[in-house]
């Protein structure tokens, strides 16, 4: 394999001091053997125990290692926006700190980025999560499926690589909703996936809830998609079809037969019905609405507060 000019290798880090060392020198175990030149950039995303200390001190023995800090927790997604900013390498590497992507299996995704190729992701043969968690992570595949239109999400990882100049297709980005392989969709041509280890934490517990997992899939589908507001509009559209023939069966039996269709529980259900798919609807036009608001508010996705001396 010929080896890639330059890798900057991006983590989000979060409550986890115990596994940054281990993540450091895995990484640089596994990186000179794919790159000539690479660096890692660890993006501390409002870290509550010694994360940003240990970063500290990683980058002040280690002169691969460099740091970013931020203001406060933005998310997972808007601290790889960030990291993907700062990267100083043609090729951007991604990761998540609890080592349950295997820093070595980087060697994979290499051998993967051909000239036509312009993001490689990492896809686990299994994953190490309970079933709730699993199934968690298929809806969000079908939620980024329905944000990018492609099939590309049901590959989706945190574990890419990517060619660091497509960051020009979204360095004008900016709001609070954030999906880094939203973004990489827009812009990237070519797409591949490799199937890589997956294993069980190295240390803590996952940050993710059903709650916050639940708002990220929410976030993508009427965030990046027009696709609800067609479907409120395809079920404003079938109501108002199933309307029009309970009207004619109506009249039609009025002049037909001389009475009226009887009993009020059908009628009722119908308005019940009717109603219902009304606010349904109003419902998924207020989430763009906010949306709209919110990005007319210009709130930056992340803000850096420090960086570890270069």
């Amino acid at each position: 394999m010929k080896p890639l000019t330059s890798v900057t290798a991006v983590v989000p880090v979060y409550n986890a001091e115990a596994t940054l060392a281990v993540l450091c020198e895995e990484l640089s175990r596994a990186l000179p053997g794919v790159a000539e030149r690479w660096d890692i950039l660890l993006v501390n995303d409002g870290s509550r125990d010694r994360s940003w200390t240990v970063i500290k001190e990683l980058a002040a023995t280690r002169p691969e290692v460099r740091g970013l800090n931020l203001w406060r927790n933005f998310g997972q997604h808007p601290a790889l926006l960030c990291g993907t900013r700062h990267a100083t390498g043609d090729f951007v590497l991604t990761l998540d700190d609890d080592l349950q992507f295997l820093p070595a299996d980087v060697s994979r995704l290499a051998e993967a980025m051909t000239a036509e190729i312009d993001v490689v992701y990492g896809t686990p043969t299994q994953k190490a999560h309970k079933l709730w968690r699993r199934i968690a992570s298929h809806v969000l595949r079908r939620a980024l499926e329905l944000a990018v239109g492609a099939s590309v999400a049901r590959v989706a990882s945190p574990f890419r690589l990517f060619r660091t100049q497509i960051r020009d297709g979204f360095k004008s980005f900016s709001g609070p909703y954030v999906s880094l392989d939203v973004l990489l969709a827009w812009s990237a041509g070519g797409f591949s996936a490799v199937e890589v280890e997956h294993q069980t934490r190295h240390a803590g517990r996952s940050q993710y809830t059903i709650r916050k997992l639940a708002q990220h899939a929410l976030d993508l589908i009427t965030g990046f998609s027009p696709r609800p507001l067609r479907f409120a509009s395809y079920l404003g559209f079938g109501f108002t079809v199933i309307g029009v023939v309970v009207l004619v069966f109506v009249v039609g039996r009025y002049l037909i037969e001389g009475g009226s269709v009887p009993g009020f529980p059908f009628l009722a259900s119908l308005i019940a019905i009717f109603s219902g798919a009304q606010l349904f609807t109003l419902g998924i036009m207020g989430q763009y609405l906010g949306r709209v608001h919110q990005r007319s508010l210009d709130r930056p996705a992340y803000v850096l507060r420090e960086r570890t001396p270069e």
